[in-house]
């Protein structure tokens, strides 16, 4: 196994991203304020209500989805009795450690415009499927070494054609 501790995901962006997600939630409730007061005259702008509401549903989905994805993957040694673990840091902030030997499927899918960029999925017996932001595509040797009872493969996306972004 690895010792010290070893990068075997690394996201390119990192961050929660609030910012951005923030600012389109405020203009929408700007917005279903506003057609809220047209409909309080009599005005038949229901429509508008209904799209910011699932529009507003549809953010907040999006958000807690993403939380859950996966940022970074290390392999970290015990100092104690040398046992090698697996560490994974989400993009909510939650760290979560786990034996190698828990990891059933790597999936590394490379994306078909940007050669330098890959996503992960990464399946743990019986947990659910977890999946990781876009990165620099790892060795998958590095991923055999470390989880060997793994199923360790990797593929193009089925999207997208190369040389010509979508």
């Amino acid at each position: 196994m690895a010792s010290g501790e070893d990068v075997l995901w690394d996201a390119n962006d990192k961050g929660a991203q609030m910012v951005p997600r923030l600012r389109r939630i405020g203009v929408t409730v700007g917005c279903l304020g506003f057609f809220g007061l047209l409909l309080w005259t009599e005005s038949n702008a229901v429509w508008a209500v209904y799209a910011g509401a699932f529009y507003l549903l549809g953010e907040i989905a999006y958000w807690v989805w993403d939380r859950r994805r996966l940022v970074e993957a290390h392999i970290v040694t015990d100092g104690v009795d040398g046992a090698s673990r697996l560490r994974l840091r989400r993009a909510g902030g939650q760290i979560t450690e786990h034996n190698p030997h828990d990891v059933a499927r790597v999936l590394i899918i490379r994306d078909n415009v940007l050669r330098d960029q890959a996503n992960l999925r990464l399946s743990l017996h019986g947990r659910r499927l977890l999946f990781g932001r876009p990165g620099r595509p790892p060795a998958l040797s590095a991923w055999r070494h470390t989880c060997p009872r793994a199923h360790v493969r990797d593929r193009n996306a089925h999207w997208g054609m190369p040389g010509i972004p979508d």
